[in-house]
């Protein structure tokens, strides 16, 4: 009955420690290890030495992820081509109740630009500013789980701060969808300036493959690069841009990736002399009413948060 109980109170709080996890990792593979981690820690703790348990947990759950980030700054030094966080990939309508990870990316700080730049920072700067700005932590009490002061905890905030004020501000949904479309319709043109101008200026163009598959090798900036590489890319692959237009094309369907719109390109085998493909998801960034940032993910092994309805059920 005891036992009953507190796997309750855990399961009352799975969606806020996976939205800890996922935003100090980048990783839906490592917020969940860290979750059911720290459920095993909780089962053998001493229960009346935990005062708050949210709290209890969440410090639980960002020790185990703070180890997480330094050995992924570790792997990222092997790593091949470019690195991303993991995408979170779900069906564009939601589901009813959403689950934990629909609920997680409706929060504008999951989107995808702002964590990239996360990915970007030390961690301990990731650290100090996902728990203090998102979670609300004290600054003691992050200078005790980074081993630092009070205002060094605050400082390396601040930094991470300055870092994200520099991505787009979000956009609705609507503005989202309404640049993706017309970036695809460009695509569906074969018109390059069409593209570019489908492009923000500042644009840039970012594939994870982790060398399985071939793609750019570093990110690619500035509009008409990124239009003739997309168009080069469809042509080497056989991609046919009338699949674009259709809503029922086997080659490709609309999810939202981090809550926004995205695309899913199913894998294909080699054809009529042209080199297959392995399955790949893309998301979009927006800002001005132009497509500021695409993320080509088409590493296995970075597609651990798609979840998407069986469509045999």
């Amino acid at each position: 009955m005891v036992a009953a109980l507190l796997a309750d109170l855990f399961e009352s709080h799975r969606a806020h420690l996976l939205s800890v996890g996922y935003r100090l990792t980048g990783s839906v593979a490592d917020a969940e290890d860290a979750v059911q981690e720290s459920w095993l820690r909780l089962a053998s703790a001493h229960q009346s030495e935990i005062e708050d348990l949210r709290a209890w947990l969440t410090t639980v759950v960002s020790r185990i992820c703070l180890d997480r980030l330094r050995s992924a700054a570790a792997r990222r030094e092997s790593y091949v081509g470019q690195w991303l966080p993991e995408p979170i990939v779900t069906a564009v309508a939601a589901s009813n109740p959403p689950g934990p990870l629909e609920s997680l990316v409706r929060k504008q700080d999951c989107r995808f630009a702002a964590l990239v730049v996360l990915d970007a920072l030390t961690p301990p700067q990731r650290v100090a500013f996902v728990l203090h700005d998102g979670f609300s932590v004290p600054f003691d009490e992050i200078a005790e789980l980074l081993d630092v002061t009070p205002e060094a905890a605050r400082q390396l905030a601040v930094r991470a701060r300055k870092a994200l004020a520099r991505t787009p501000e979000p956009v609705s949904d609507a503005d989202h969808m309404a640049a993706v479309q017309r970036l695809l319709e460009a695509l569906y043109s074969g018109d390059v300036d069409a593209v570019v101008a489908a492009l923000h200026p500042d644009s840039v163009f970012i594939a994870d493959t982790g060398g399985t598959t071939k793609s750019a090798p570093n990110a690619v900036t500035g509009p008409d690069k990124i239009a003739r590489l997309a168009l080069g890319l469809l042509r080497k692959y056989g991609v046919d841009p009338t699949e674009f237009a259709r809503s029922d094309s086997p080659e490709f369907e609309f999810v939202s990736v981090n809550g926004q719109l995205g695309l899913l390109l199913h894998e294909r085998a080699p054809h009529d002399g042209f080199p297959g493909s392995p399955q790949r998801v893309v998301g979009f960034t927006v800002r001005d009413g132009l497509v500021w940032g695409a993320y080509d993910f088409a590493n296995p092994a970075k597609l651990s948060g798609l979840r998407l309805p069986d469509p045999r059920r």
